[in-house]
């Protein structure tokens, strides 16, 4: 049994994609692993992706496009001014991926987390 899911999703995601597979199914799904998905699909790190046995599976397609991806354990809590400690924590570069935050206006990435001026607890990261 697996303790995390969103942890275990990512990394089929990033294992499927450093193998060059073009689709894979994830089997545990939650309403935050379709949140995060679809953020990355906007993105484009991943391609469409669909339910499939009636919502206990995901059916992904990948681009090719993901360099790395994880979760962030501890889920760190932050504030407006310190997204940007984490930014360089976690991305490689300026501007170059994303960081998800879990905010009271629901789940963004630290770009969209600063143009509210709203903090959270750090989630994923993604580049």
């Amino acid at each position: 049994m697996l303790n995390d899911p969103l942890a275990a999703a990512l990394i089929k995601i990033l294992n499927a994609e450093r193998a060059g597979k073009k689709e894979l199914v994830v089997t545990q799904v939650s309403k935050i692993i379709k949140k995060i998905l679809e953020i990355m699909r906007d993105h484009l790190y991943i391609g469409s992706y669909e339910e499939i046995n009636n919502g206990r599976g995901l059916k992904i397609n990948l681009l090719g496009n993901l360099n790395k991806c994880g979760v962030i354990k501890p889920r760190f809590s932050t504030t407006y001014p310190t997204i940007e400690k984490w930014e360089k924590r976690y991305l490689p570069a300026k501007d170059f991926g994303i960081i998800l935050v879990s905010t009271p206006k629901g789940i963004v990435t630290h770009h969209q987390a600063k143009e509210i001026k709203s903090g959270g607890k750090l989630i994923a990261y993604c580049y």
